[in-house]
């Protein structure tokens, strides 16, 4: 028996395993889209959406969706990837992938992992990586001292806060144009399932009541049964 610690992450890599990441959801899919959806492969047990951070409106794109069982979630990620597969009238197909512990936003810390910290010479293969993390680190920093500085100094960073208001009012006219086009598309498509279903409807309605075998016989046709194909004399 092992630690509690152990255990838990033990828990925690079974629920991976049972997890797909779902990406390029449109900002039209709910939760229970999503559900409903997936549900045809198995048991949905959870859906979470991972939060966007960057684009100025919170928008979620992607999931993480956890299934009853690990072959569930096999089952997803191989049709998702084999035939293209929409949501909520989406014009562009869902991506499915196995999950990754690293997605996981409360995930448990992993038993007996431990972080060391060392001196980097420039000959070792990892300098280059670290130098660029630390460019980045660098970067970010600056970018957070030009918006204190919009923040405090209002009246010198007119232009830097018109710039940032034509760029977002940019996004939300091609989001509001993007979310007109996938509702149209999700119209376009439950008026075609309402037609579809009306037709056979209206073609079990004439088997049943004898219609069609009276046509056939008026029309010198024979009709075959369902294990095969219409013939005509």
């Amino acid at each position: 028996m092992g630690s509690a610690e152990q255990v838990e992450y033990a828990a925690f890599k079974e629920k991976v395993r049972r997890t797909v990441f779902l990406d390029n959801l449109s900002p039209l899919v709910t939760e229970s889209v999503v559900r409903t959806a997936l549900d045809q492969y198995g048991t949905v047990k959870s859906v979470e959406f991972i939060p966007n951070y960057l684009e100025p409106r919170n928008m979620p794109r992607c999931a993480l969706v956890e299934m009853e069982k690990e072959k569930q979630a096999e089952v997803v990620i191989s049709t998702l990837s084999e035939f293209p597969f929409m949501m909520s009238g989406m014009p562009r197909p869902v991506r499915a992938l196995a999950a990754v512990p690293e997605m996981f936003g409360d995930r448990p810390r992993q038993p007996g992992r431990q972080l060391k910290v060392h001196w980097l010479e420039p000959s070792d293969p990892n300098f280059e990586v670290a130098n660029k993390l630390k460019q980045l680190v660098k970067k970010h920093a600056t970018e957070n001292a030009v918006m204190l500085k919009v923040n405090s100094n209002p009246s010198d960073s007119r232009c830097v806060i018109y710039c940032y208001f034509i760029v977002n009012e940019l996004f939300v006219v091609a989001l509001k144009h993007q979310l007109e086009k996938e509702e149209k598309l999700a119209k376009q498509q439950g008026e075609t399932l309402k037609a579809n279903y009306k037709k056979y409807e209206m073609i079990d309605s004439l088997m049943a009541d004898g219609t069609v075998r009276r046509l056939a016989r008026h029309y010198n046709l024979r009709i075959s049964d369902d294990s095969g194909p219409s013939t005509f004399h």
